[in-house]
């Protein structure tokens, strides 16, 4: 074992650098399932967000008048 000057509270941070090393594992490569998923969960959230406008956008659309009259209802009309 390395004896080193300063003092460390743990001894596996002291032989920490016994186990460092510049290669880098290989990167796990997706299956055709885990992809499938992935897509299938972008589709679902688009479809999510496109339907959501296209349900919500007519609602927020103030409604014109149809006869081209004043905005006032016809039953104050009466009075």
């Amino acid at each position: 074992m390395v004896r080193r000057e300063e003092s460390v509270p743990f001894a596996f941070v002291a032989e920490s650098g016994h186990f460092r090393s510049n290669v880098t594992p290989p990167r796990h490569r997706p299956s055709r399932t885990d992809m499938a998923g992935r897509v299938l969960l972008g589709v679902v959230a688009v479809a999510g967000l496109v339907g959501s406008l296209l349900l919500g956008v007519p609602a927020l659309e103030n409604p014109q008048p149809q006869d081209g009259g004043p905005d006032h209802p016809s039953a104050a009309e009466s009075r």
